[in-house]
């Protein structure tokens, strides 16, 4: 009995391999990158630190301190010029971004008679910002801000008056 043996052998298609390899190393690459993604991603590390809200102090505003001198006077039908010396107590610097009236207008008590003043206060535009340094103070004239109606009583000649003024401060 002969045996014929075939002389031909199977080869495995290595097309077919070649792309299920490089298909899987593709699919560790992809998971690897994840993986290390994730892992930069959610890392946690320890440290300290610290951080003070301080409270600011608030800026003063007076009128004519010693050593202020007035430059001009208020007349009925008039303008003049308004004296503020601001006072920073604070240990940063602050910076006004804007004046405004804060009530009525009254004269020294000297003037009892000056009960219809005619005094009103118009604030300026601020066309640029202030800044007054840590701990200071500045004297700011406000020139032409207040005025005095015609209809002021002959008992407030030679009044001083006090006009209340606020200031917007910030940090």
């Amino acid at each position: 009995m002969n045996i014929f043996r075939s002389s031909r052998t199977r080869t495995l298609s290595q097309p077919g391999r070649l792309a299920r390899t490089a298909a899987a190393t593709a699919a560790l690459c992809i998971l690897g990158g994840v993986g290390s993604a994730y892992a930069y991603w959610t890392a946690t590390g320890l440290g300290s630190g610290s951080a003070v809200n301080g409270t600011m102090q608030t800026v003063t505003v007076d009128a004519l301190v010693p050593g202020d001198t007035l430059q001009t006077s208020l007349v009925p039908g008039g303008t003049a010029d308004v004296i503020l010396r601001a006072t920073n107590p604070n240990a940063h610097p602050v910076t006004v971004y804007g004046i405004r009236g804060n009530g009525t207008a009254t004269a020294d008590g000297a003037h009892s008679g000056c009960t219809t003043t005619g005094v009103t206060f118009t604030p300026p535009t601020l066309t640029q910002t202030l800044t007054i340094q840590a701990n200071s103070s500045v004297l700011l004239t406000l020139q032409g801000a207040a005025s005095m109606g015609t209809s002021s009583v002959s008992a407030c000649q030679g009044a001083q008056f006090t006009i209340p003024v606020t200031l917007e401060v910030r940090k």
